[in-house]
């Protein structure tokens, strides 16, 4: 549908007087620009970051309408068009209402604590074959999310499912006015996102909100019933249930040879459906999707069909090593163009200094004729700077073969009719220090090609949840003044995890400053792209070459150091570079006496050679609460000093002091800047007025073997552990090689074994830890296999309770993580 900038004014009630210039998109995110000539931007303001600040650099990106709530300087943007609302928010949302009043066709709308995102894509899944749909991109469910989603309608579809989700009281009723569904989807009702809710019920209630104008709801009478007893009874209501009768009654439940047998009763008949999946939620969620495609009266046996052939939901983008110095991205699940444009988005937040090639798949839904769609895909691959497209299947060769010669900057084109054809000539030596999106339609099998990309190492793997850096990055913005900077510490290859791959994150979130403890890890930054400001700790003599070279700030802490900086400069002929210093306030490690602020300032003034950026001090106990009069006193120095300095030195300095535990404990010790460290990977380093946080790595391995031993037989090294009964013994291949301390040998460690069914238990470490292998006792644990995933900490197992039982701090468990053992890297 076309919109004009005037058009959209008159539905936002904007008194603007604007042109009739064309908006197709609509732009929330500076950092995700998108066909700038025609998109519209939505200056958002939120509790940290106001979209007012980034309409210059949008401006000379090429974006020329805003939608503003705030005086903006017109002068430095003259060509640009400027809408004025009372709350960019609320009109974004107004805007989405109206789009979606222009469509009379069929509209499914979920909400639920749990499970909206997988049964929103099976029915994807399950209903495509007969309708051209539209749907949430990923989980966009929220305030924001679901206008995007419900933009994205057009005359072409058939059919919309939209999910939505919400926080706190109050949200639900400005979706119901966006999505207005004709059919409701109530998943369940668990206790994801209650914090922001007095009771069970209130949540309830406000999630039904969503169906207030719905003529149809469907919901699983077990976990929802008090909740729907607010539907309407003018209204049909279809419910499921395991425990009582209902209009899909479940009668049996059977889980046998990887896959799940339902038995139920629907309008005094039984029907049975079979789904390749045996954990409790994949039934709950397939479930559902039977009683919805029983009420659209879809014949039994298209459905019992289809169900078998229900495929996993990938939700999330991995990152991995591959051969010949590539990073892999893997989302070989799915090829639509909206989660294209998110994969794009994380191909070059993580790509940012190498080539980029793109393997994509048949695109089989579109509202798009072929001709547009691969037009459309290979200018999108342009924008994001893809060196090489390699096309596979029939569609996208046809298509791309017939397009007439192409524009300077446009991908190289490989084309195969099939995933087999690639394979077959796949030469490893084609690739070569690039970043390769993989990306298809299920049905191509694209499995088989990451396999042939990733480098091979073995089966001991770190995840790392990015999400959950941006998750735990926002969770501390939260606290902190409008004003205060974040330098987020990626020291010690961030803390285990990765520091480019964080780094990148980091940078995509718009922190103010990285902090590294080695020049090399700053290195390694920028020859990955990473352009932020970087403080290093630990700066020595021997490294000035490259900290200078790479454009990297040393902290500075003591007088032979700043002098033998100041030779190297000079000798250099380099003015006014930029430095840290550090000054010691009671943690008595590092950094210049208090005393000496005068003598400091008086050898800067008398040297051109620096500028200095900021003034810091490093605290000894801020997470202990018996320590806070310390810590109050540490401040007051600190204050005191910087004060002194900048008084002396006649410019001011950015000061920082506070660390993780400090955010939020010590709303004093803010100042200009905080160093955010162990926090954003999910640990809580202080046990009080912590913000609630997302673990973020998993370390995971595999059982090689298992043994079947008799009492009295010994297990590894030394025979420390000895079976006091027939057991059955687990090798895992993890040990203290691979950071899995010696100190949680002989019963002091568990680990967590994944169980038939989605669950798991602790088994207990037996014996002592070897180099690379480590032995549990899973005699107690029913139909445990050799290769099945166990879980060395995570969610399962947190950090915490892994550190305690080694006498040491988590810290320490993630630092030691060795370098074999393979980081993945993935994103919601």
């Amino acid at each position: 549908m076309q919109y004009t900038l005037d058009h959209i004014a008159r539905i936002m009630e904007s008194a603007s007087v604007v042109p009739a210039a064309p908006v197709e998109h609509l732009l929330l995110d500076s950092r995700k620009v998108y066909a700038p000539a025609t998109a519209l931007f939505f200056a958002l303001q939120g509790p940290r970051r106001d979209g007012h600040r980034f309409i210059p650099e949008l401006y000379r990106k090429g974006v020329r309408n805003f939608v503003v709530s705030s005086p903006v300087d017109t002068t430095a943007c003259p060509e640009a068009n400027f809408v004025a609302v009372a709350d960019t928010l609320a009109a974004l949302q107004q805007l989405a209402a109206w789009h979606r009043s222009r469509f009379n066709i069929p509209v499914i709308g979920i909400t639920g604590s749990n499970g909206k995102t997988i049964v929103k894509e099976w029915l994807y899944q399950l209903l495509q074959p007969d309708q051209v749909i539209v749907r949430s991109p990923k989980s966009y469910n929220s305030q924001i999310g679901v206008p995007l989603s419900v933009w994205q309608m057009e005359e072409q579809h058939t059919l919309a499912i939209f999910e939505a989700g919400i926080s706190q009281p109050g949200e639900m009723e400005r979706l119901e006015t966006i999505i207005r569904p004709t059919t409701g989807i109530l998943t369940n009702i668990g206790e994801a996102h209650s914090s922001g809710f007095g009771s069970p019920a209130e949540k309830a209630g406000e999630k039904m909100k969503l169906f207030a104008r719905c003529p149809t709801l469907i919901a699983g009478k077990d976990n929802t019933a008090k909740a729907v007893t607010a539907y309407p009874a003018s209204a049909m209501l279809y419910t499921w249930s395991r425990q009582s009768p209902a209009w899909l009654t479940i009668q049996s439940v059977h889980k046998k040879d990887a896959g799940t047998v339902i038995t139920a009763e629907n309008k005094g008949r039984e029907i049975v459906i079979r789904i390749p999946f045996t954990d409790d939620a994949s039934v709950e969620n397939a479930i559902t999707c039977w009683c919805v495609l029983l009420q659209m009266g879809m014949d039994h046996a298209v459905i019992s069909e289809r169900m078998k052939n229900l495929q996993p939901v990938n939700m999330r983008l991995e990152l991995k090593k591959g051969i010949n110095h590539c990073t892999i991205i893997n989302d070989s699940y799915s090829a639509d163009l909206s989660s294209l444009e998110i994969a794009l988005n994380f191909l070059s937040q993580q790509g940012a200094s190498s080539a980029k090639t793109v393997i994509l798949s048949d695109f089989s839904q579109s509202s798009l004729d072929s001709h547009r769609l691969y037009q459309h895909i290979l200018s999108e691959l342009k924008r994001h700077g893809v060196s090489r497209l390699i096309g596979i299947g029939q569609e996208i060769s046809r298509e791309l073969q017939s397009l007439p010669s192409r524009e300077s900057g446009t991908p190289s084109l490989e084309l195969y009719d099939a995933t087999a054809a690639f394979v077959k000539q796949f030469r490893p030596s084609q690739f070569r220090e690039e970043t390769i999106l993989v990306k298809g339609a299920r049905v191509f099998g694209f499995e088989e090609i990451v396999q042939l990309l990733e480098q091979k190492v073995h089966q001991t793997v770190l995840e790392i949840n990015l999400n959950a850096i941006a998750y735990n990055l926002n969770a501390y913005q939260r606290l902190l003044n409008p004003a205060t900077r974040i330098m987020a510490m990626v020291k010690a290859f961030a803390y285990g995890s990765g520091g480019a791959e964080i780094a990148g994150v980091l940078q995509y979130h718009k922190v103010d400053y990285l902090g590294v403890a080695y020049v090399d890890e700053g290195v390694e930054l920028r020859k990955a792209g990473i352009t932020l400001p970087v403080m290093v700790l630990n700066a020595e003599e021997v490294t000035f070459d490259a900290l200078t070279a790479y454009n990297l700030e040393p902290d500075i802490y003591s007088f032979e150091l700043l002098q033998s900086f100041d030779r190297y400069l000079q000798q250099e002929g380099i003015q006014h570079y930029p430095i840290h210093i550090e000054i010691e306030t009671g943690m008595n490690r590092l950094g210049f006496d208090t005393a000496d602020m005068e003598k400091l300032a008086a050898f800067l003034r008398s040297t051109s050679s620096f500028v200095v950026r900021s003034a810091f001090s490093h605290l000894a106990a801020s997470e202990e609460p018996e320590q806070d009069a310390f810590t109050a006193v540490q401040l007051d120095k600190f204050i005191t000093a910087a004060a002194q300095l900048e008084k002396d030195l006649g410019y001011s300095l950015l000061k920082h002091i506070g660390n993780s535990a400090a955010v939020a404990r010590h709303t004093a010790l803010q100042l200009d800047m905080v160093r955010l460290g162990i926090g954003l990977y999910g640990i809580n380093s202080a046990a009080t007025n912590q913000p609630e946080l997302q673990p973020v790595a998993t370390l995971k391995s595999t059982i090689a073997q298992l043994k079947h031993l008799k009492a009295g037989e010994s297990v590894s090294y030394n025979r420390r552990g000895v079976v006091t009964r027939d057991s059955v013994i687990a090798t895992v291949r993890i040990g203290y090689a691979d950071g899995f301390s010696r100190r949680l040998g002989n019963g002091q460690g568990k680990i967590w074994v994944k169980t038939a069914g989605g669950g798991g238990q602790l088994a207990p470490v037996i014996g002592t830890v070897c180099m690379d292998m480590t032995m549990i006792d899973v005699t107690d644990i029913a139909g445990v296999q050799e290769g099945d995933e166990v879980v060395i900490f995570g969610k399962e197992l947190p950090l915490q309770q892994l550190a305690g039982w080694a006498g040491t701090i988590p810290y320490e468990i993630m630092t030691g993580i060795s370098q074999r053992v393979k980081r993945v890297y993935f994103e919601e």
